[in-house]
C-alpha cells in the first residue's frame, strides 16, 4: 500500500448527505477489527452520529474556541425555540452557549491541522485509539469516532468565520485563533495546506475529519501529574512520580505495591493535597490498568499530548448476586435502588483527547522516558492480546490487514504503528523473562475478592 498522505480512504459503511451546494458528504462507521469487543452502546453511538445531518434545522453548529485547535461542536436543538441561523450567530460563544452546553454534551467536529503556529491534531489517531482500544479489551473509555467529511464551503461559512470572530484579539485564544486563519486560507485555496490529502478528500470539495463526543471532567495531578518540569519529556517524567505510576513500578506484590505508591506520592506536596486523604486500593487498581493501557497505546501510536489531558468520570461499583455491576454517578449519595449493596464510588479514566498520535512528525514521549520499561505490574489478558497482535502483525495477517486498508494511513505511518508495536512487545517480554512483569492486575476480580491473584504466564506464548 502506498499513499503520497494520509487521506480520506477509510473502509466502512457509508452514510450520504447532501450539502446545500450539492456536495455529497459522507459520515463512515469504520469497519470492526478482528477480534475486537464492540458494546452494544459503541454501535449505537456509532449509529447516532451518522445520523446527522448538518443542514436539518433540528441541528445547531458552533466553532470549537475553547482549546488550541480548531473544531465544531454539534448541538441538537430539538425542544428550544431558536432555529440554527440565529443559534449560530446570537448563542455561540456566549455564557448562553455555555450553560446549553452544560446541559447536555455536544458533539465534537475535529479536524487534522499541523502548522508552525499550531498545536499538532491528526483526526486519524481519534479512529486508531478507538478500535485498538476495543481490541486490547480495554478498561479505559476511549470515545466512539467515526469518520466525517463536510462542504468546505459550508463549513468555511458557517464555522470558521465565527471562529476567527470569537477568538479575535484574545491572548488565551491565540493559537486557536492561528489555527482558525490556517483553516480559512485553506478552504479558500485547499492547495495552500499541506499534506492537503490529511485535511481535504480526493475531490478538494470537503473537509474531513470525525465525530466524537468527549465526557468527563480533567483529572488534577493525582492522576494528570504535577507538570511542573515543563511541557515535553518534563511533565512525562513527573507523570511517573504518580500515586498509581509508582505503584506500577514497584517490584512488590500488588497490594504492597499499592501502599507503597501512595506513601511515595504523598511526599510531594501538590500531589498530597490533590490526592486527599482517601484514595481505595481498588481505585488504585483500576487507576493502575487504566495507566498499563494508556502508555501501551500511547507508545504504539506516538502520542505526544497525552499529560494534562486525562479526563475520568465518576461510577458507582457494587457486587450484585456474584457479580460486578456498576453505572455513572450522578451524585455523591448512591441512587436508592443499589444503596442496600454499599455501592463505592470510582473515578473512571476517559481518553477524550487522542488526536496528537499517528504521525510520524510527533514525540513519542511514552518511548522517550521509558514508561513501558519501568512497568511491574500488568493485566495478563492485556499481555497476551499485544502478543497476538504482534505475532499477526509480523506475518501480515488479517489485523495487519486490517489497519493497513481501515483507517487511510500512508505506508510510512503503517509502519511506524508496525515497528512501535514490535518494539512495545519486545520491552514487556523482556520485563517478563527477567521475572521483573507480576501478572497480578485484574481490577475486576480484585473487586470482587479483595485479594490480588498473580498468574503465571508464558512470556513468549501468544
Amino acid at each position: 500500500m502506498q499513499l503520497a498522505y494520509a487521506s480520506s480512504d477509510v473502509k466502512g459503511q457509508i452514510f450520504s448527505f447532501d450539502s446545500p451546494n450539492g456536495i455529497k458528504e459522507e459520515c463512515i462507521i469504520l469497519d470492526k477489527m478482528p477480534g475486537a469487543e464492540y458494546s452494544d452502546e459503541d454501535a449505537q453511538v456509532e449509529q447516532s452520529f451518522c445520523g446527522i445531518n448538518l443542514y436539518d434545522e433540528s441541528i445547531a453548529v458552533c466553532p470549537k474556541t475553547w482549546s488550541t485547535s480548531p473544531g465544531m461542536e454539534v448541538f441538537h436543538l430539538t425542544g428550544k425555540k431558536t432555529s440554527p441561523a440565529v443559534f449560530e450567530q446570537s448563542i455561540c460563544g456566549t455564557s448562553l452557549h455555555k450553560e446549553i452546553k452544560a446541559s447536555g454534551l455536544p458533539i465534537t467536529f475535529k479536524t487534522t491541522m499541523n502548522s508552525r503556529t499550531t498545536s499538532g491534531t491528526f483526526s486519524t489517531a481519534s479512529l486508531l485509539y478507538y478500535h485498538f482500544s476495543r481490541y486490547l479489551h480495554a478498561a479505559i473509555h476511549v470515545p466512539v469516532a467515526v469518520y466525517r467529511s463536510i462542504d468546505k464551503d459550508v463549513h468555511l461559512q458557517r464555522v470558521t468565520r465565527r471562529g476567527l470572530e470569537l477568538t479575535a484579539g484574545s491572548k488565551a485564544r491565540h493559537m486557536n485563533h492561528e489555527a482558525w486563519l490556517i483553516l480559512q486560507k485553506a478552504e479558500r485555496l485547499p492547495d495552500a495546506y499541506q499534506p492537503i490529502d490529511e485535511l481535504f478528500t480526493r475531490d478538494r470539495t470537503q473537509i474531513y475529519g470525525v465525530f466524537i463526543q468527549p465526557a468527563g471532567k480533567r483529572y488534577n495531578s493525582t492522576l494528570n501529574g504535577t507538570r511542573k518540569s515543563g511541557w515535553g519529556e518534563g511533565q512525562n517524567r513527573d507523570f511517573q512520580n504518580t500515586a498509581p505510576f509508582l505503584a506500577l513500578r514497584s517490584e512488590q506484590p500488588l497490594q504492597a505495591a499499592i501502599d507503597l505508591g501512595l506513601a511515595q506520592a504523598r511526599k510531594d506536596k501538590t500531589l498530597r493535597h490533590d490526592m486527599g486523604r482517601d484514595i481505595s486500593r481498588q481505585q488504585m487498581v483500576y487507576w493502575m490498568q487504566d495507566l498499563t493501557e494508556t502508555t501501551l497505546l500511547d507508545y504504539i501510536f506516538s502520542q505526544q499530548d497525552r499529560i494534562g489531558n486525562i479526563d475520568y468520570r465518576n461510577f458507582w461499583y457494587w457486587i450484585e448476586q456474584g457479580q460486578l455491576q456498576s453505572r455513572h454517578a450522578e451524585n455523591k449519595l448512591p441512587p436508592r435502588e443499589i444503596a442496600g449493596f454499599n455501592p463505592v464510588r470510582l473515578m473512571r479514566t476517559q481518553l477524550n483527547d487522542n488526536d496528537a498520535g499517528g504521525k510520524r512528525s510527533y514525540a513519542n514521549f511514552t518511548k522517550k522516558t521509558q514508561m513501558l520499561e519501568k512497568i511491574r505490574h500488568y493485566n495478563p489478558g492485556t499481555y497476551k492480546r499485544l502478543l497476538l497482535l504482534d505475532r499477526d502483525f509480523r506475518n501480515q495477517g488479517e489485523l495487519y490487514n486490517y489497519v493497513a486498508t481501515t483507517f487511510g494511513l500512508t505506508a510510512q505511518q503503517l509502519e511506524q504503528i508496525l515497528n512501535n508495536t514490535s518494539q512495545a512487545t519486545a520491552i514487556l517480554r523482556n520485563s517478563c523473562r527477567q521475572g521483573r512483569l507480576r501478572f497480578d492486575l485484574d481490577p475486576e476480580a480484585y473487586f470482587l475478592t479483595g485479594q490480588a491473584v498473580e498468574q503465571t504466564m508464558d512470556c513468549d506464548a501468544s
